[in-house]
């Protein structure tokens, strides 16, 4: 294999790889939550720069190329904010307040669309992504006994809060450095890693384990694919263990679409479906349950927030939403209403302007990405992020793990710079 396909080769290579692979010296400094818009901005500045000043004489590896899909999410993330600003104004909220959600839209939501548009408009590979992150999954893996030895040992858990928490951010939590964390229901160790709170640590090995399954080195994808599936399952994450197991497999048939095999098994198990129906929908009842029961006070408090959400959101803010989240009564241990779900988060926060405005580019992407998998292996991963991506909305805000998850971004738009092929052709080397 040649090295120079994990060797960065430009400054977005460098950059990206860099802040990859120092992970967890960032987070050891409290600097995760600050990194990502930084970079994302800072590399949006250079990419503007850049695409101002070529020309014809540009030689085509360092030229700027903004695709369909990133104006298509940079479009989605404007109409977010002018969602935000009009909820600002409907409920009287102040300038101090909508300046402030401003700045937090700009770490957050406006982050899917800045890597979209970098991952589309610099020549960032994936190759290199993915060796970064499975050099950050050997470092996690070599810090895994440290992590399960320290509830044995009676370690704190929380070892300290960064002084950067000063620079302003959602909470403490997104600055702290801990060792393991503690279970609600059952007071159980649970690890979180480099993430805010557990599940998040989840969302994240579903993330790299993508990135894991596309280097072609064994050694390098075994420790990737091992990293993962022990985060997944020390996070102790519902959500992470179903994400691990049905990505990959939905992403397989859903990019075998063309062939007729395919087609033929697709109508087998259709007629099959269609005869055991009954027993299907017992078996989805049961699974359900056992999924719920599995932590019924977290279902419970989940539940609860969906419903509040959804019902102030019908009667008092319909299009433009409250424009900021507000701290939910005792029923749901007062936790912010919307949380712990994006599309009920966007409702209350955003109305349905804002709701569509994420409903809109993710189904662009899906159907985008869904066609050229069908021939592009980068296209395969893109559609697995998405999948990923799309699955966590029901159980986490997007918005406020963007720092988190924002290497799959960039891949979603490296993607975009895929072309599309007919896969009724011969069959083309997938890429």
């Amino acid at each position: 294999m040649d090295s120079s396909a994990h060797t960065p080769q430009n400054f977005e290579e460098r950059v990206i790889c860099h802040a990859i692979t120092w992970t967890w010296l960032y987070y050891l400094v409290g600097g995760l939550y600050i990194l990502a818009p930084v970079l994302g901005w800072t590399l949006i500045l250079r990419i503007g720069y850049k695409a101002y000043i070529q020309t014809e004489l540009t030689p085509p590896r360092e030229r700027v190329r903004f695709t369909l899909q990133a104006f298509v999410w940079s479009a989605a993330m404007l109409v977010m904010l002018l969602a935000l600003i009009f909820g600002h104004i409907n409920f009287d909220l102040g300038i101090p307040a909508l300046i402030k959600s401003s700045v937090g839209w700009a770490k957050g939501w406006a982050l899917l669309a800045v890597f979209v548009v970098i991952g589309a408009g610099a020549d960032v590979r994936t190759s290199v992504i993915a060796r970064a992150a499975n050099h950050l999954a050997l470092q996690t893996l070599c810090l895994m006994p440290l992590f399960l030895l320290a509830p044995i040992l009676h370690l704190p858990s929380r070892l300290y809060v960064s002084p950067l928490f000063a620079l302003g951010g959602p909470g403490p939590e997104f600055f702290e450095v801990q060792l393991f964390g503690l279970a609600a229901d059952n007071a159980g160790a649970r690890w979180q890693f480099f993430s805010p709170w557990a599940p998040a640590a989840g969302l994240v090995a579903n993330v790299y384990l993508i990135f894991a399954l596309q280097d072609k080195n064994k050694f390098w994808k075994v420790i990737g694919i091992a990293t993962a599936i022990m985060m997944c399952l020390m996070s102790q994450s519902r959500l992470a263990l179903i994400a691990v197991l049905l990505v990959p497999l939905l992403t397989k048939g859903l990019s075998v679409l063309t062939r007729p095999k395919t087609v033929f098994a697709l109508a087998a198990s259709s007629t099959v479906i269609g005869l055991m129906m009954v027993q299907v929908f017992e078996f989805m009842d049961a699974a359900n349950a056992r999924f719920v029961a599995a932590r019924a006070a977290s279902s419970r408090v989940r539940a609860a927030l969906g419903r509040i959400a959804v019902q102030r959101w019908g009667s008092e803010a319909p299009i433009f939403g409250h424009g900021s989240v507000e701290r939910g009564p005792h029923i749901v241990e007062y936790m912010p209403i919307g949380s712990h779900h994006t599309w009920y988060g966007l409702l209350f926060v955003k109305g349905a302007v804002g709701f569509a405005a994420l409903v809109t580019p993710m189904i662009f992407s899906t159907c985008e990405l869904l066609l050229k998998a069908q021939t592009s292996r980068t296209a395969q991963a893109a559609l697995s992020m998405v999948i990923t991506i799309f699955l966590y909305t029901f159980g986490e805000n997007l918005e406020i793990l963007v720092y988190q998850f924002w290497p799959g971004i960039i891949l979603i738009g490296a993607a975009s710079r895929q072309r599309f092929h007919n896969p009724f052709r011969k069959p083309f080397a997938r890429k």
